[in-house]
């Protein structure tokens, strides 16, 4: 035991960096009976169990098994600190073959909070309750003062000593939706990661705030690349500058998202999950998606431009993004995606700021306003009571058109997507098996969402329910704010002074749809992982389905085709890239 704890210590990234994230997520509610860090210390220490079998290893090497997958850095004094208060109560109990939910209670990172059902993703053990079991634990590693400390108040990994710098991290991270690295204050960054250029393009100079993705071009662009959409310089042969040559007439107009997790395209491998395929290969890149909040903005459906290149994702990447610039090739980089975790009508109010044009200095936007369940979605047991309310909706979503109204240039273009029916969520994954289930076939989804829905930190309480008329009831309120949304852009139209608006019933049903019509499945276009989310997969094709509408019925919104692409092609080739 002792040599297993010492191997434990050496490696004991992962379970700090889980417990971490559990604590800041935005994602979910904080919950109940120990909420979010419950989930995460069940998930964990299952995890170990499975690979200690999948490996033929003890608990202990297991566990530093799972640790040492981690990559390794400045964080290693964290995970010293956790192995040395939690490690000892994760070996011993696991050893004794006890379930992961009585582990977690053991741990106090579960509870059984007043008034609250006893919450447990396992068979609960026949002879005793899952609280009684733990407590023949409760002294065990650790000493009774500061086992009687913990179970008196809501532990938290972060009040370790050591730790809050880490959590301070996260939680910056997590909470600020601006470019962290931005030296010029234009909102537009050369840095990849937190909020940098895979949510928006790259700039192409840091210390000039006039230099930025969608400027227009300043005297022609004949001594450096105002809007960073490589076109710059004069034309021999003509004497023009480019930028006027290919780009003046050709009516350039960027892209920009509002919304939520859905919008940044949310996404967890599935693979951190299943013991089999877990190793180090599958989280090289951690850091980098935790700087993009797990989020992968660069490969969703609006503002994707590029395909995945860490073998995390399957499939490929179109955007609209993608299509505006195929179309126009002077509308290169310029692209914002101010999709947030969690975001409603009425906290995305505040996150709008982000949103950088200049209405005198920048091109048109064509601004896509997408919040496409959470108005509806909680973590809430009664649910319905804390969705948004028709009036709420209609209150904040013209607050919205205000903010847009004052900030965007003249000629610019919003397209309203309206609310999804997410009852699609448990109709298509009802029978099947869990990530976190699949080595045993014991955790299929109906099982997942219970377990949230009674730790009360499941994304959406409404649609990922066993409880057929809570489903219902989600779904109607949905139709009822997609009615709002589309009656307002209807009120307005013509009151508007900077843009014009169209609405547009959420696309994930009809994809859907033809997806199953071409013999496809339902779940192969939900993510695994949250059961939440739709895929890579489907976001291609809601990029496709919603490209094809504009077309055929808002051309006008998309700019002509530029007649200069190839030019532009063979002088500037990739015109700088992305990244």
């Amino acid at each position: 035991m002792a040599e297993g704890f010492l191997k434990v210590t050496k490696h004991l990234f992962v379970l700090s960096v889980f417990m971490v994230i559990s604590t800041y997520s935005p994602i979910y509610a904080k919950g109940v009976n120990g909420g979010i860090q419950c989930a995460t210390c069940t998930v964990v220490v299952t995890l170990t169990e499975q690979l200690a079998q999948v490996h033929n290893d003890s608990v202990a090497q297991a566990l530093a098994r799972l640790c040492s997958y981690m990559p390794q850095g400045q964080l290693q004094y964290a995970c010293k600190i956790i192995i040395e208060t939690l490690g000892p109560v994760v070996i011993d109990m696991l050893e004794k073959h006890e379930t992961p939910d009585v582990i977690c209670h053991a741990l106090h990172l579960c509870t059984v909070d007043e008034g609250q059902p006893q919450c447990h993703l396992f068979p609960v053990p026949k002879d005793v309750s899952i609280q009684d079991r733990a407590m023949k634990y409760s002294n065990y590693g650790t000493s009774g003062l500061a086992w009687k400390h913990r179970r008196k108040e809501p532990f938290s990994v972060c009040k370790l000593p050591g730790i809050k710098i880490l959590c301070d991290w996260i939680e910056r991270i997590f909470d600020d939706h601006n470019p962290a690295l931005d030296i010029d204050g234009d909102n537009f960054s050369t840095f990849q990661t937190l909020r940098g250029s895979s949510w928006r393009g790259k700039d192409c100079n840091d210390e000039q705030e006039n230099i930025h993705p969608g400027a227009k071009p300043e005297l022609g662009d004949v001594f450096h690349d105002t809007n960073c959409n490589g076109i710059y310089g004069v034309d021999g042969n003509t004497g023009l500058p480019y930028e006027d040559l290919y780009c003046k007439d050709s009516q350039p107009i960027g892209v920009a998202a509002i919304g939520d997790s859905v919008t940044a395209h949310f996404h967890i491998p599935p693979e951190w999950l299943e013991a089999e395929k877990l190793n180090v290969e599958m989280l090289r890149y951690l850091p980098f998606w935790l700087e993009n909040e797990l989020d992968w903005p660069h490969l969703s459906g609006t503002t994707g431009f590029m395909n995945d290149t860490t073998g995390r994702i399957e499939g490929s990447t179109d955007s609209i993004y993608l299509q505006m610039r195929k179309r126009n090739r002077c509308n290169h980089r310029d692209y914002q995606n101010l999709g947030v975790n969690g975001g409603r009508s009425g906290s995305t109010l505040n996150n709008e700021n982000a949103l950088a044009r200049d209405k005198l200095k920048d091109n048109p936007l064509l601004v896509f306003y997408a919040l496409v369940g959470n108005d509806v979605c909680n973590g809430h047991s009664d649910t319905l009571a804390h969705m948004t309310s028709p009036e709420e909706m209609r209150k904040n979503f013209l607050k919205t058109l205000k903010f847009l109204d004052a900030k965007v240039p003249n000629g610019s273009h919003l397209i309203v997507i309206g609310l999804a029916d997410g009852s699609l969520l448990y109709d298509n994954l009802k029978n099947r098996v869990h990530p976190l289930g699949k080595l045993w076939g014991n955790v299929k989804y109906p099982q997942f969402y219970d377990w949230f829905n009674c730790l009360q930190v499941t994304p959406c309480a409404g649609w990922m329910n066993s409880n057929a008329t809570i489903r219902n009831g989600t779904t109607k309120r949905a139709r009822e704010l997609s009615q709002v949304l589309k009656s307002v852009v209807a009120e307005t139209k013509g009151k508007l002074r900077n843009f014009d608006a169209s609405y547009l019933d959420c696309p994930i049903g009809p994809v859907l749809d033809a997806w199953k019509a071409q013999g496809g499945e339902g779940w192969q276009l939900i993510e695994p992982v949250d059961g939440f989310h739709i895929n890579q997969i489907a976001h291609k094709l809601t990029a496709e389905y919603t490209w094809n509408y504009l077309e055929k019925n808002l051309p006008h919104f998309i700019g002509n085709i530029n007649p200069h692409n190839a030019e532009i092609i063979k002088k500037f080739g990739e015109q700088g890239g992305h990244l």
